[in-house]
């Protein structure tokens, strides 16, 4: 499986994910943000199988994903 999220998408799902989850905790939101769990998974593990399906890569070739080399 090779990563296909990039640094700021990465961050971005992570943080979209856990404000989400956090407001599902809280009970601001309700069930709905549990949704949250998605991104931050994808955010995790670099891997979006939406973005596999549409060709979509926004991880650059020039950098390393926390140094495992999926982004070579």
């Amino acid at each position: 499986m090779k990563c296909n999220v990039g640094g700021v998408d990465r961050m971005l799902r992570m943080v979209v994910g856990l404000v989400l989850i956090g407001l599902a905790v809280t009970g601001t939101l309700g069930i709905w943000g549990w949704i949250g769990v998605v991104p931050l998974a994808t955010g995790l593990f670099r891997f979006c199988p939406a973005y596999r399906l549409l060709g979509v890569n926004t991880c650059s070739t020039d950098s390393s994903c926390g140094g495992s080399g999926c982004c070579k």
